[in-house]
């Protein structure tokens, strides 16, 4: 099985210790691999059982004189396991360690990820169900549309997230792969059994076939992944700002009563955790970008990609884990101001309304092209105006031969709006 994570932080999958650790099991199955194929004697991986160990900082040390971090980690295990550690590595290119005991911790990252997702799905669930039925203006181009309601809003990033834990869920089983086939990925010196034996241990799928490394590509899908992921945070963390702008107002991020907006206007209560979720999923596909270009290298191997994963793959899993924390956070303490909605609601004074009147006029059997030339000659006045759109269709000797009052009643009906809530409800599983 994968070690599996079980600390409170992202950061310390990524730690030297951590790493170690998996190399150090790596290291051990593949010595009873061997042992089961008559390449290791039994005594030999009992000391190595039982005195293998590592110290990072000895690791350090020798590294600094070898420039060679698997060879300096291999010396300092030798230092505690003593002649039995010729056998430790048998067979295996350092790639073989890396590229498996990687896998394990993309896996781990992936697996604090997709808990993560789970709690933001949690809190959009909560306040979709709470705000079901509260009404408010929906926009398109950022200007006034149709009535829907807040849980209407809520309920679609529940199932945008779906689709985020669906992503995640995909790119950890398409990085669950580890592969000990030495320098060029022809076995030559390390039967497949070796490598079965130690990816079926640590819950892994060997690789159909590799070089000296595991194909990037892999690697490329997980983080882009990550930045799909990102880009729906920043989505619902943008939806939030525009929400909070003072003209608008209908939901606010929760500000504490001695936390501070502005060091020059103390008025201020600024959307700062929506703000630093849009700058991070920034980051998050920059960092895209740089794991496909290590997507090509030099034909078996070359170390390119190396140094760019040691900052991308930490990077991008610690702020991907903090962006969904913040975010799962900012949602629960969510400030909802339903008065707000409805007072917006009721700005355009009526103009909301116009496509049910379209649609009766023609109901009435008045050409479309028509209808929606009175309809838009009565908006237009009301948006010059101020007029009531009603009061103005009222007026209109045309439209007021077709429809009677009592219809106008019908469509001017917001409940007109939320009649399939609860089927949508239904169908995203709220």
């Amino acid at each position: 099985m994968i070690p599996r994570y079980t600390g409170p932080e992202m950061g310390a999958i990524w730690t030297d210790e951590n790493k170690f650790r998996i190399w150090l099991r790596i290291e051990i199955l593949a010595c009873e691999a061997m042992q089961r194929l008559g390449l290791v004697p039994a005594a030999d991986l009992a000391r190595i059982r039982r005195r293998a160990r590592f110290d990072a900082r000895r690791i350090a040390e020798i590294e600094r004189r070898v420039q060679h971090d698997v060879i300096a980690f291999l010396s300092n295990v030798a230092e505690s396991v003593g002649p039995s550690a010729r056998y430790l590595h048998r067979g295996l290119t350092s790639s073989d360690v890396l590229d498996t005991a990687l896998a394990v911790q993309m896996v781990q990252a992936a697996d604090l990820l997709i808990r993560d997702v789970r709690a933001v799905r949690r809190a959009a669930a909560a306040k979709a169900r709470r705000h079901q039925f509260t009404p408010m203006i929906g926009r398109s181009h950022g200007v006034h549309a149709e009535p829907i309601t807040f849980g209407l809003k809520m309920a679609l990033m529940y199932d945008e997230f779906g689709r985020a834990l669906e992503r995640l869920r995909a790119a950890r089983e398409t990085i669950r792969v580890g592969q000990l086939s030495g320098a060029v990925g022809t076995h030559a010196h390390l039967d497949p059994r070796v490598e079965r034996y130690v990816c079926r241990q640590l819950g892994l799928r060997p690789a159909a076939i590799s070089t000296q490394i595991l194909q990037r590509d892999r690697h490329a899908e997980y983080v882009a992944a990550l930045a799909l992921v990102g880009a729906s945070v920043e989505r619902w963390a943008q939806e939030f700002r525009h929400l909070q702008r003072t003209e608008v107002l209908e939901v606010e991020e929760f500000f504490g009563s001695e936390q501070k907006g502005s060091s020059a206007m103390p008025h201020k209560k600024n959307p700062i955790t929506g703000e630093k979720l849009c700058g991070l999923a920034r980051v998050l596909r920059g960092n895209l970008v740089a794991a496909l270009e290590n997507v090509a290298l030099w034909h078996e191997r070359d170390i390119s990609h190396s140094s760019v994963e040691r900052i991308i793959l930490p990077d991008s899993t610690i702020a991907l884990d903090h962006m969904l924390t913040q975010l799962a956070r900012l949602v629960r303490r969510l400030r909802v101001y339903p008065r707000r909605m409805r007072a917006n609601l009721e700005l355009t004074r009526g103009l909301i309304h116009s496509q049910q009147v379209l649609l009766l006029l023609t109901d009435k059997g008045v050409d479309r092209d028509q209808a929606y030339r009175w309809v838009q000659r009565n908006a237009m006045r009301s948006w010059k105006t101020g007029a009531p759109f009603r009061a103005l269709l009222e007026a209109d000797p045309e439209v007021m031969a077709r429809v009677r009052p009592a219809e106008l009643d019908r469509v001017f009906d917001i409940r007109l709006h939320f009649r399939d809530v609860k089927r949508t409800f239904r169908a995203v599983g709220l």
